[in-house]
């Protein structure tokens, strides 16, 4: 094996000028394929997070009344009707939560007791969406601390958190009086323990939070809730385990892929998009790779047949060449990923936000240099095949005589 490392390195080290022109190829396709492929990866991961800061995995719900057709002897009604749907509660929600707690996928759990009301300040009344939760169990689907912008997480029995487009329009401030009407004479003030940003105009206006049992009490629901949000391990996989938890609990399971769907329909686009841009580019390395070995092999006839002439098999003679390749893709794709990662760092610092924030964010995960490396040392191994196999069955006293 010490042969053939020495070989492989002294012909790379003679043709300086072909082994610098290959290494700053495959150096530049890598470091395209690192900085794509870091953009794409930041992106849909902002993407996901900002779409998921707000929601939770997978929502159930009661299932839905359907109407039965009517049967006769004589005849079949076969026009059915979907039936109006009405409030609908989950009354023994423990097990239905215990149930999908069992579900190996699913991680935590958090009970809503959610409807409409009208918030009401000096004669002023703005629709509102009520939504009762325990707040520890909620924050653990809806990280809230980055939310907060006025006042304390905290909902201490007869206290609200509203969001900042609802305070402004009211003219509130935490410690501020609200009245909430439910309607049916359910009427209750709150006190405001804090102000929220949910990052979208229309949650701020509608969404407030308060405690499960003031909601319950409020919306006219005493041990009842409206809907169970739970969170799970895979997040690409949170459709089938949806599946799951509503075969065990015979609720109806909506996942977030499934409320999303033109979001994901654009993510898998992207996505392909940019696989097809990195198989291109390594097309490319490869193509580079192989041509400057063919060259080499054709340069070298005299040395490869005085190596065979000497008796080196050819199956030495073929892993030389097969090292080359393997050699350029290894150094080619760690330059290639330290230009890449460099090009996208940089890239994510200039094109920022107002409030300093990167607009591209970047991730540069270890996993995307360990697979780009291996990927690069492969496609270097496989390009040089060709290469290696011409030298390997080249005729010693042709390749002396024609070298």
């Amino acid at each position: 094996m010490q042969f053939i490392w020495t070989v492989a390195w002294r012909l790379l080290r003679e043709g300086r000028f072909q082994s610098v022109l290959i290494l700053s190829g495959v150096t530049l396709g890598v470091a395209v394929v690192v900085y794509i492929t870091a953009i794409v990866n930041g992106l849909q991961a902002n993407l996901i997070n900002k779409t998921l800061s707000t929601q939770a995995h997978i929502v159930l719900r009661p299932a839905d009344e359907d109407n039965r057709a009517v049967v006769n002897q004589a005849w079949v009604l076969s026009d059915v009707q979907k039936r109006t749907q009405r409030e609908r509660t989950l009354r023994d929600w423990t097990a239905s939560r215990d149930l999908a707690l069992a579900t190996p996928e699913v991680k935590h759990s958090a009970a809503l007791a959610s409807g409409p009301a009208f918030a009401v300040k000096g004669g002023v009344r703005k629709s509102v969406s009520l939504m009762g939760v325990e707040l520890d169990d909620y924050q653990r689907i809806v990280p809230l601390q980055e939310k907060l912008r006025a006042g304390r997480l905290a909902l201490p029995n007869g206290s609200v958190m509203i969001g900042v487009e609802l305070a402004e329009d009211l003219g509130l401030k935490v410690g501020d009086r609200l009245r909430f009407d439910a309607g049916g004479d359910r009427e209750e003030s709150f006190t405001i323990s804090g102000i929220l940003d949910f990052g979208l105009k229309d949650l701020n206006r509608r969404w407030v939070l308060l405690p499960l049992r003031a909601a319950q009490s409020l919306l006219g629901h005493p041990l009842e809730i409206t809907e169970l949000y739970l969170t799970v391990d895979d997040l690409f996989h949170a459709d089938q385990t949806a599946l799951r938890v509503a075969a065990r609990t015979g609720l109806k399971a909506e996942s977030w892929i499934e409320s999303n769907a033109q979001l994901m329909t654009a993510l898998r686009s992207q996505r392909a998009s940019s696989t097809m841009i990195r198989v291109f580019v390594m097309i490319a390395v490869a193509f580079g790779i192989a041509s400057v070995l063919v060259v080499s092999v054709v340069q070298r006839q005299r040395e490869i047949g005085i190596l065979r002439a000497m008796g080196t098999p050819s199956s030495r003679i073929m892993w030389i060449f097969l090292l080359q390749g393997g050699m350029v893709g290894l150094v080619g794709s760690a330059a290639g990923s330290l230009l890449g990662a460099a090009i996208a760092s940089g890239f994510s610092r200039l094109a920022a936000q107002p409030d300093g924030t990167p607009l591209f964010p970047v991730d540069l995960s270890p996993e995307l240099f360990i697979s780009t490396a291996l990927t690069a040392t492969l496609v270097g191994v496989l390009s040089a095949l060709a290469p290696a196999r011409r030298a390997a069955r080249l005729d010693p006293v042709e390749a002396i005589r024609y070298g």
